[in-house]
C-alpha cells in the first residue's frame, strides 16, 4: 500500500497482508506497530489482522517487553488513544515473552496469525 502526492511521488506505507481491513476501512500495522514501539518497555511488537464475525477483521496487538519487564496493557493502549480513531483501536492486546521470527529473522507475521486467528471465532 501507498500514497502518492500530488507531485507525483511515491510513499509506501505498508504490505498488502499486513494491514487490516476492519469494517471495510485499512488500518495500518506499520503505523500501530511504531507508535507502540515508543514505549519504553516494549522490545517487540506486532500488530495482526484477526478474523472477526461482524467486522471482517480486528487489530490484535501482541508485545513483548524489554528483559521480561512487567507492563501494564492499559499503557499500550493509552499510547494508541491520541493517534488512531476510536474504531481503529485494537480490542485485545496480548504480553508475550518473545515474537515469533521466520528463518531469517523477520516477524513471522503467518504464524501469529495461525496460532491467535481464531481468537474472536472459537466458540468454546
Amino acid at each position: 500500500m501507498g500514497v502518492i502526492y500530488r507531485n507525483g511521488y511515491l510513499k509506501l506505507t505498508d504490505r498488502l497482508k499486513d494491514v487490516v481491513k476492519s469494517g471495510g476501512e485499512w488500518i495500518s500495522s506499520i503505523d500501530m506497530e511504531n507508535a507502540i514501539m515508543a514505549h519504553p518497555r516494549v522490545a517487540e511488537a506486532a500488530v495482526i489482522g484477526v478474523e472477526h464475525p461482524k467486522w471482517q477483521e480486528r487489530p490484535v496487538v501482541l508485545v513483548a517487553t524489554t528483559d521480561g519487564e512487567d507492563l501494564d496493557i492499559d499503557e499500550v493502549h493509552a499510547l494508541l488513544v491520541d493517534r488512531f480513531a476510536k474504531w481503529q483501536l485494537p480490542d485485545t492486546i496480548i504480553r508475550v515473552d518473545r515474537l515469533p521470527r521466520t528463518s531469517v529473522g523477520k516477524l513471522d507475521k503467518k504464524n501469529m496469525r495461525g496460532e491467535y486467528g481464531d481468537l474472536y471465532t472459537d466458540t468454546q
